[in-house]
């Protein structure tokens, strides 16, 4: 074989047998809120509400899921949320207060192409995730304020999920659900608003 032919084909052996050509193996789990209030016929107009994406605190607003131990934060580098955490939570609180009061018009702000709705939900989240013992909290403030007319009163709540997984030992995966059951009763103390405006 002539040195112009060797030449090449050594550097091609190299490299195939590099593992720098090798594709890298993503361990990365990408979770996801779902509404759980049963999905059901909507078709109402009314209420007519925009959600807007929740305040959150620095902590929680990143793409990693975090947890709380013994005064620490720390950050899963192998579960992330699929999308950003404050647009999948005004999703699937519009999607679980139109199921419960049958109206089509409770979307997140952003879906909405015109003024079509008369009061804006806002969510100012200051915690969720579970304590060290492992109970889910969600904890915040949510205002249905008006679009037109004097700024309406901020209403506290604190949903506790009892039985999720405890600080860094379980898997994320089973937390989700303990997050999606929070906010399930997150709504439905919100609805009852929404059906006297």
């Amino acid at each position: 074989m002539s040195a112009r032919l060797l030449l090449p084909s050594l550097i091609l052996s190299f490299l195939t047998g590099c593992r720098v050509l090798q594709p890298v193996k993503d361990d990365a789990v990408l979770h996801l809120l779902e509404p759980l209030v049963p999905d059901r016929p909507l078709t109402a107009a009314r209420p007519a509400t925009a959600v807007k994406r929740p305040a959150l605190p620095g902590y929680l607003d990143r793409s990693q899921l975090i947890t709380r131990a013994s005064g620490e934060l720390l950050m899963s580098p192998l579960d992330l949320w699929a999308e950003p955490l404050d647009t999948s939570l005004a999703q699937v609180m519009a999607s679980n207060l139109s199921r419960l009061t049958g109206s089509l018009k409770i979307q997140p702000v952003e879906n909405f192409t015109t003024l079509d709705y008369t009061d804006v939900l806002e969510l100012k989240i200051a915690q969720f995730d579970p304590d060290p013992a492992g109970t889910l909290i969600l904890q915040g403030t949510w205002t249905l304020q008006p679009v037109t007319g004097a700024p309406a009163p901020a209403h506290f709540f604190r949903i506790t999920i009892p039985g999720s997984p405890p600080a860094e030992a379980a898997p994320m995966a089973q937390r989700v659900p303990a997050m999606n059951q929070a906010l399930e009763q997150l709504a439905r103390q919100i609805a009852p608003g929404l059906d006297a405006k």
